[in-house]
């Protein structure tokens, strides 16, 4: 009894040791929302009312991209420990500072054609305009995301060497359609054509663009990740995974990261508490990599990782079709971990009933 308490206490350290620095950002994160919140309207009522939006903002983040850390994991497994460490170090600061400050800052710089201290001022002087401007590049922004993630969740399937499916009917199928040249790009260019004429006139053009870019993209990023990694080969030819694939990496993070920033606009117009609370989420989806990895979690739970994948797919149509109709924050949270929760009870089921077959990955 004593000795299945302390396994359990030793367990519950060996997590919490993961999550450490988010709580410490959380707790400097929050501190700086009570400040701003102080700051900017004077109240108690008003300071509590932007504590709240920082909070709510993180956990948006956090369920929004829980499927960005196991597909982190993923390809964090297969990298070097240095180029892992560069990641979680270099590729975190990017994540925080570049995509929740300096995209949002980039988007109106570009939109509007001002330079980026005008931008600033106009984040903290007139914020509903910069809110506007936000709002008006949503149509490229959710393009260019939509394709780039299809590209991403279709690739996972589309692999003739896939041996682990979780949908069975379905994975195989895809699998043995793998070998056919450009599949993924033919269906990633015929759902772009599709919501291309459902488009207003107005539109079409500006949708059209963005998404092939997103398309590009993606090919553009595998094509170097291939060329960058193969001078990192050691003699066995065993690929390190180095600086391609923390490109990869950095640019599927920018995509994840493009429906929490917009989203986050509707909740509250301030560019700082947007930086905060997102910049929050994103230190836990840092410890969540971390952990994923060094607990060889995705190999324990067989069927996780197609569940992230799935949950790709489902936001890339979401992306798609907001470009149509606004969907709430909430649907996309709440969808990819439904279906992330739903692969874990797969996998827990199917570790029970066949334990040798959750070391298959």
């Amino acid at each position: 009894m004593s000795t299945h308490a302390t396994s359990q206490g030793a367990s519950g350290t060996s997590v919490l040791r993961y999550f450490r620095w988010a709580f410490i950002v959380t707790a400097v994160g929050l501190g700086l929302g009570i400040w701003l919140g102080w700051r900017t309207t004077g109240t108690v009522s008003g300071t509590l009312s932007i504590f709240f939006i920082c909070a709510v903002l993180a956990v948006l983040e956090i369920s929004l991209s829980f499927d960005n850390a196991i597909v982190n994991a993923n390809k964090l497994k297969d990298m070097t420990p240095k180029w892992q460490h560069r990641f979680l170090t270099w590729g975190i600061i990017i994540a925080v500072f570049g995509m929740r400050i300096v995209f949002p800052l980039l988007i109106v710089v570009i939109a509007a054609n001002i330079g980026p201290w005008d931008a600033v001022v106009m984040a903290a002087a007139q914020p509903e305009r910069y809110a506007e401007i936000m709002h008006d590049a949503h149509l490229p922004i959710a393009a260019f995301g939509g394709a780039f993630l299809m590209m991403v969740g279709l690739s996972f399937f589309f692999d003739h060497e896939k041996d682990v499916h979780w949908i069975r009917w379905l994975e195989k199928h895809l699998a043995r359609h793998a070998s056919i040249r450009g599949i993924e790009v033919a269906l990633v260019l015929i759902t772009i054509i599709t919501f291309s004429r459902l488009q207003q006139p107005e539109n079409v053009e500006v949708f059209f663009r963005a998404a092939i870019w997103g398309l590009l993209t993606f090919l553009i990023v595998e094509v170097l990740g291939g060329l960058l990694d193969s001078t990192q080969q050691n003699l066995s030819g065993a690929a390190k995974g180095g600086l391609g694939a923390f490109l990869y990496l950095e640019v599927l993070d920018a995509s994840f990261s493009f429906d929490g920033v917009i989203g986050a606009f509707a909740l509250t117009q301030n560019l700082f508490i947007i930086a905060i609370g997102l910049g929050i989420g994103a230190m836990y989806v840092r410890s969540m990599t971390i952990m994923l990895v060094e607990k060889g979690t995705l190999t324990n739970y067989r069927y996780l990782e197609h569940g992230a994948f799935y949950a790709i797919l489902a936001l890339s149509v979401i992306m798609f079709a907001q470009s149509l109709v606004h969907i709430p924050e909430v649907i996309t949270g709440l969808g990819g971990a439904c279906l992330i929760g739903l692969s874990l009870w797969s996998s827990i089921r199917a570790n029970r009933a066949d334990p040798a077959g959750s070391e298959v990955h």
